[in-house]
């Protein structure tokens, strides 16, 4: 007997899938390291990430909120002031990212260096 299941469904139910399609994207990371400072406005944010859109900016701190890993308070000011914090949630992903960081740190002379070696013999072979 063998056992199927959709490619969908699998991807949906898989704890793996699921957290890396949320914070392996380009800015999710960058944000909760951000927010490991104390809570941020959307400007500090900004200026902090320099090369995120505000479009982006706010896409992705609503799907962190939508996660719990922050929160949004909103400040009956005028304007309204609005700050972004971490979560306990959030809070425990930081070992992590800190890891991540690490890692990168150490390792990023090593993978740029493999990949100009791989781009060379690339193009060594369409010669």
């Amino acid at each position: 007997m063998t056992l199927h299941r959709s490619t969908a469904s699998y991807a949906n139910n898989c704890p793996v899938r699921d957290v890396l399609d949320r914070l392996g994207d380009r800015w999710s990371t960058l944000i909760l390291q951000q927010l490991a400072k104390g809570p941020l406005r959307f400007s500090e944010l900004l200026r902090a990430i320099d090369d995120v859109s505000k479009r982006m900016l706010s896409r992705t701190l609503r799907a962190l909120e939508e996660d719990g890993l922050i929160t949004r308070t909103v400040y009956p000011l005028k304007p309204p002031a609005v700050e972004y914090a971490l979560t306990p949630l959030g809070q425990s992903f930081l070992p992590h990212i800190e890891g991540l960081v690490r890692w990168a740190g150490e390792h990023h002379a090593a993978i740029r260096a493999a990949r100009a070696a791989f781009q060379h013999a690339r193009e060594e072979a369409l010669v």
